[in-house]
C-alpha cells in the first residue's frame, strides 16, 4: 500500500491541475470578450477593444495578486516561494488564477458598455479598483473569509444561505450594474440620438461578434463545471445545466429577436449567465426554462434600454449582465426547489436578498468611482478624438493599417 503521504500528494497534485486547466479555459473567455467587442464596434474602435481588455487583464492580475486575493481570502503570497508551494502543490495559487478570472470580468464586462467615447487611462484606473479593492470585497461576503457573517443573516430571515455557485450575481451581476455608471456619466456616442430620434449604429463585424460568443460559451464550462474547485467535488449537472441553459438562451433568442444574429449569439450569453448561480441545484428543464427567460430578457430588454431609455450601452452589458445575472441569483432560489425537480437547500427570500444587496453595492461602487473620476480628470474623449476614433486617437493605428498605405 502507498503511503498516505503520497496518496495526499497526488491528490493536491490532481486538484492543483484540475483547477490550472479551469483557470486557462476561462482566461481564454477574455478572448471571447475581446472578440465580442470588436465585433460589434465601429472600426475605427476595434484596436482599442482588443488593447483594453489585455490591458485590463495585466492590471487585474497584479492588483488582484498583491490586494484582492488576500483581501477576498485572507492569504498573501509575499512570501519565500518555497513556501508557497510547500502544502497541496501550491493549490492556492493556481485557485488565485482561477479566482483573477473571475474578478478580470469586471473591467472586461464594462468595457463594452462604455465603447467608442471613454478615456483610455482612466477606465484602466477604474478595472483596476473594481478589480483590486471593490469587487473583492463583495466576493469577500459571498465566497471568501467574511462570508459567514452575511450568510448567517440570509440564513436567519430566509432559511438558507444566500447561493452562487459560479457567480451570476458576484460576477456578471455585479460588473453589468459597475457598468451602468458609466454608461450614464459618459452619455452616448456622438450621432447616437438626434434630439428625440435613435439613430441605431450598426456593428462591424457579424463573423468576429459570432467567433466572441463561441469562445465564451466554450470557456463558460470551465467558469462552471470547474467552480467546485476540486476534481473529487466535480459536478455533470453543472455541466448538462449550463448546456441547456445557453442552448435555450438560443432558442429563446431565435423565436424572441427574429433571427437576428446579434441577439441569437447573446442569448447563448444570456442563457450561460443565468445559470451560473444555481447550475449545481437545478434539474436540466430548470436550467433550460431559465435560459430561455434570460435571452427573452436581454431582446426586450436591450431594446427598451436603447430605444426608451436611450442608454447607449454599446454591448448591452446591462441588461445581459446585470439585469440577467440578477435574474440568475433569483432563477436558483425558483428552478433549484425540490418541486421544480431541483436538489433543494436554497431559499427564494435569501437569493432576492442577495441579489438586491449585490445591485445596491455596484451602483454605490460604480457611482463614486466613475464620478470622482469624471469630476477629476474626466471620463470621456474630447469631440475630436471621439470623432477620429479610440484607434488612433490611442494606439496610432487602425485595424487595417494597410489601407492607409498609399
Amino acid at each position: 500500500m502507498e503511503p498516505v503521504s503520497t496518496i495526499a500528494g497526488l491528490k493536491a497534485s490532481t486538484d492543483v491541475l484540475f483547477l490550472m486547466l479551469g483557470a486557462v479555459m476561462v482566461f481564454a473567455m477574455h478572448a471571447g470578450f475581446a472578440f465580442l467587442e470588436v465585433g460589434t464596434v465601429r472600426r475605427k474602435s476595434q484596436v482599442n477593444a482588443f488593447v483594453k481588455i489585455l490591458t485590463d487583464w495585466a492590471v487585474s492580475t497584479v492588483v488582484y495578486f498583491l490586494i484582492g486575493f488576500p483581501l477576498a481570502y485572507g492569504i498573501s503570497f509575499l512570501k519565500p516561494a518555497d513556501q508557497l508551494i510547500s502544502e497541496s502543490q501550491g493549490y492556492d495559487l493556481v485557485h488565485y488564477f482561477f479566482l483573477l478570472c473571475f474578478a478580470a470580468c469586471i473591467p472586461a464586462i464594462i468595457s463594452g458598455g462604455i465603447a467608442e467615447r471613454a478615456k483610455f487611462w482612466p477606465q484602466v484606473v477604474a478595472g483596476a479598483i473594481f478589480a483590486g479593492l471593490a469587487y473583492p470585497l463583495f466576493e469577500s461576503f459571498i465566497w471568501g473569509k467574511n462570508a459567514s457573517l452575511l450568510q448567517d443573516i440570509f440564513k436567519k430571515i430566509g432559511g438558507a444561505e444566500f447561493h452562487d455557485y459560479a457567480g451570476s450575481v458576484v460576477v456578471h451581476s455585479i460588473g453589468g450594474w459597475l457598468a451602468l455608471p458609466a454608461v450614464l456619466i459618459l452619455g452616448p456616442r456622438m450621432g447616437r440620438y438626434l434630439k428625440t430620434r435613435s439613430n441605431p449604429i450598426p456593428v462591424s463585424n457579424i463573423p468576429f461578434l459570432a467567433l466572441g460568443s463561441w469562445i465564451l460559451a466554450i470557456g463558460w464550462f470551465g467558469f462552471n463545471v470547474m467552480s467546485s474547485g476540486h476534481l473529487d467535488k466535480i459536478s455533470g449537472l453543472v455541466a448538462v445545466n449550463s448546456l441547456l441553459a445557453m442552448v435555450g438562451g438560443v432558442i429563446a433568442a431565435l423565436i424572441a429577436g427574429k433571427n437576428d444574429p446579434g441577439f441569437i449569439h447573446n442569448g447563448a450569453l444570456a442563457g450561460l449567465i443565468a445559470v451560473c448561480a444555481g447550475s449545481d441545484l437545478m434539474h436540466p428543464l430548470g436550467a433550460f426554462a431559465t435560459g430561455g427567460i434570460a435571452a427573452v430578457i436581454f431582446v426586450y430588454g436591450f431594446h427598451i434600454e436603447q430605444e426608451k431609455l436611450k442608454i447607449d450601452d454599446v454591448l448591452g452589458v446591462w441588461p445581459l449582465h446585470g439585469i440577467i445575472g440578477s435574474w440568475g441569483g433569483i432563477a436558483a432560489g425558483i428552478f433549484g426547489q425540490k418541486w421544480l425537480g431541483g436538489i433543494g437547500g436554497v431559499s427564494f427570500i435569501s437569493q432576492v436578498g442577495g441579489t438586491l444587496l449585490a445591485i445596491a453595492f455596484a451602483l454605490a461602487s460604480g457611482f463614486l468611482v466613475y464620478g470622482v473620476l469624471h469630476k477629476t480628470v474626466g471620463i470621456r474623449m474630447n469631440e475630436d478624438d471621439e470623432y477620429a476614433g479610440p484607434d488612433l486617437a490611442y494606439h496610432h493605428t487602425g485595424a487595417y493599417p494597410e489601407e492607409s498605405v498609399r
